[in-house]
């Protein structure tokens, strides 16, 4: 037996509703691309290729770079290399992530550490500069940042008000709780509105029945 087709309005509503209100990112993908790169020195002792990787939070899910290998070479990309996105930012958080070069005897090198955040980023861009260690752009065409923000930030001289943008998801989930609760009212006064016509037609149905019965029975009424 079908189901009618009012009743799944409820449950698409609910859906929508979680799909909104448990992913606070679906509004936006925060994917953060590397634009650009130059590297000024490196850290190995040894005249051969390095190896440099773009990590966040602490060596996680590390990302090699793997066309830069010189020195005072500017790097350009597209965003669409096999190797990108870097990172994806959360709405209301920063990430601390780093440039770092490999090393197989030791540690590996630091070029420079520091918080990414979505309001660094301007006109989806952002750039992070590091004396005598290198300068980069990052992209992230889904970030903003408040007007009077820093555009170009050091580590030596960082100075970055951070604003977190949730109040766009916060209205989303009240608009869909509020189409969610019309959507469950509209199918249940249709529900009772079919069950009523569902009753009269029983009803009328019966009667009918009723009267068939009379007639063959020969019972008519008395005027």
């Amino acid at each position: 037996m079908k189901r009618p087709r009012y009743l799944l309005i409820p449950r698409l509503l609910l859906i929508f509703y979680v799909f909104f209100c448990r992913i606070p990112g679906i509004m936006s993908t925060r994917l953060v691309t590397l634009g650009s790169i130059e590297l000024y020195q490196t850290h190995d002792w040894f005249p051969s290729k390095p190896t440099i990787y773009f990590s966040c939070q602490g060596g996680k899910n590390r990302t090699i770079l793997p066309d830069v290998r010189q020195t005072n070479i500017l790097y350009t990309f597209k965003g669409e290399e096999s190797w990108q996105p870097l990172t994806e930012l959360p709405v209301n958080k920063c990430k601390r992530c780093g440039l770092y070069e490999e090393d197989v005897i030791k540690s590996d090198d630091v070029f420079d550490e520091w918080e990414l955040c979505a309001d660094d980023f301007v006109d989806g861009k952002y750039s992070h500069f590091k004396d005598k260690e290198f300068n980069a752009t990052f992209i992230c065409l889904e970030c903003t940042a408040s007007a009077d923000s820093t555009r170009s930030v050091s580590s030596d001289r960082k100075a970055v008000v951070k604003k977190p943008n949730v109040a766009l998801v916060v209205i989303l989930c009240v608009l869909a709780s509020v189409v969610t609760v019309i959507g469950m009212v509209t199918a249940y006064k249709l529900w009772q509105k079919r069950k009523r016509e569902q009753d009269q037609a029983r009803f009328l149905k019966l009667f009918e029945e009723g009267d068939d019965i009379e007639d063959e029975l020969g019972i008519g009424r008395v005027i």
